[in-house]
């Protein structure tokens, strides 16, 4: 016999650490996964010391061959079995792509795609069997090409775009699958990403959405069945906004909004 686990991959801080805490905090037993294995522990100590059941850490770098594999060894090993996928781990780099790292931008597409795509499949099986549910933590940005950010805009167009599809798929099984698009969210993202909180972007900051907050509305929307959700009233119109807006205009204002940060 196998206990249902809810896996949460980039969870060593951010928007994944705020979801493990609100996971727990409704009762699911949890397996915590990222590079950072001391974070990991220390988060699994803290939801331990909260009254929840300890967290498995499982330390592993989702972008080595076999990474999916290695997982479904660990969580084996442990007795559990995943009921809900929460694919959160992914980064990005600012700057135009004919100037950045060839080897990093691959890497943003081996961990927010390839990786991500790969442990859905691995475990759909259990999860259908279990009638649970994906999580994908995509972006406002899977809305609208990203001039300055190319490479991390087109991942998260291809994290919506496949949480959408497995929705309407899954749908009659019983197994939920939602895809939250935030906005800027105050995590180590920025750092990652090379953001510059001077200027704009300084002015913007207050205005960001908590990962906390972002993490209860990703929780609650994928268990109320919702297809997408993106946090915040401002960011909703965003989306629409870059709905609508014709393409030869969207792309000048998005390279100079990518400038300034």
């Amino acid at each position: 016999m196998t206990r249902p686990v809810a896996i949460i991959t980039g969870a060593s801080e951010g928007i994944g650490a705020e979801l493990a805490h609100i996971f727990a905090a409704k009762g699911h037993e949890l397996a915590l996964v990222a590079r950072r294995g001391e974070r990991l522990e220390a988060l699994a100590d803290e939801i331990a010391a909260a009254g929840a059941a300890r967290p498995l850490p499982i330390e592993l770098d989702l972008t080595e061959h076999g990474a999916a594999d290695a997982l479904s060894e660990r969580l084996g090993e442990a007795g559990v079995a995943p009921q809900f996928l929460v694919n959160n781990a992914g980064f990005g780099l600012m700057g135009r792509a004919i100037e950045l790292d060839a080897a990093e931008q691959l890497a943003i597409v081996d961990l927010n795609m390839r990786a991500l795509t790969a442990l859905t499949l691995r475990f759909l099986p259990s999860i259908v069997a279990a009638k649970g549910g994906v999580l994908n933590v995509a972006s406002v940005s899977a809305y609208m090409p990203g001039p300055g950010f190319a490479v991390y805009y087109a991942s998260k167009a291809y994290v919506l775009s496949l949480s959408e599809a497995l929705s309407q798929e899954l749908k009659p099984q019983g197994v939920k699958v939602a895809c939250l698009c935030p906005g800027p969210v105050q995590t180590g993202f920025q750092a990652r990403a090379g953001f510059d909180f001077s200027g704009v972007m300084g002015a913007m900051k207050p205005a960001m959405l908590p990962a906390a907050e972002v993490a209860r509305q990703g929780y609650e929307g994928l268990m109320a069945g919702k297809r997408v959700i993106v946090p915040g009233i401002v960011n909703r119109m965003f989306v629409w906004g870059s709905a609508v807006a014709p393409r030869s205009l969207l792309l000048p204002l998005l390279a100079t909004a990518q400038q300034r940060r």
